[in-house]
C-alpha cells in the first residue's frame, strides 16, 4: 500500500454504512467483517441475502486488489452466491477471498461467509475485470 494508507484499508461509502470491517489483505487473499443489526434484516426476520453479497464481494474484491498493480483498477465482472444458512441479528459474519487465478484482463475468485463458530453461511464464486487505470474503462 502506499505510504500513509491504512492497513488494513477502511471502507468508505456504502461499505462503512453497513458496518464492514477490515481484517486482513494481501498476498491474493483478504478477509473482511460485519456484526448483523437489526437494520440489515429482512421482513422474515435474518440478514438479507444482499449483506452476504456486499460482504463477499468486498472480500473477493480485496483478494484481487493485494494482486494489482498500482496502475491498474478493477470492479466484479460476475458474482454467483450459494445461500447455505441463514444469519441472525447479534452474529459476527466474516467472510475469506482468495484469488483462484489472475489474467491479464479478468481474475477468478471465490470464497466463503462464516458466524463466528466456523459454520458456513454462503459460498460465491466470481470474475472481474482488470484494466489499466490510466485509460477510461466503458
Amino acid at each position: 500500500m502506499e505510504d500513509g494508507q491504512e492497513f488494513p484499508p477502511t471502507f468508505p461509502g456504502f461499505g462503512k454504512m453497513i458496518g464492514l470491517r477490515p481484517v486482513s489483505i494481501g498476498e491474493g487473499k483478504c478477509v473482511v467483517e460485519v456484526d448483523v443489526l437489526k437494520t440489515h434484516l429482512n421482513a422474515g426476520g435474518v440478514a438479507h441475502g444482499g449483506l452476504h453479497a456486499s460482504i463477499l464481494d468486498t472480500a473477493l474484491g480485496g483478494a484481487l486488489l493485494s494482486l494489482i498493480s498500482p496502475d491498474e483498477w478493477c470492479a466484479t465482472a460476475g458474482i454467483i452466491i450459494s445461500y447455505i444458512r441463514p444469519a441472525h441479528e447479534g452474529m459476527l459474519l466474516t467472510a475469506s477471498g482468495r484469488v483462484v487465478k489472475r489474467g491479464k484482463n479478468i481474475a477468478h475468485l471465490e470464497g466463503e461467509l462464516n458466524d463466528s463458530s466456523g459454520i458456513l453461511i454462503a459460498t460465491a464464486k466470481g470474475t472481474w475485470a482488470i484494466w489499466d487505470n490510466h485509460t477510461k474503462s466503458t
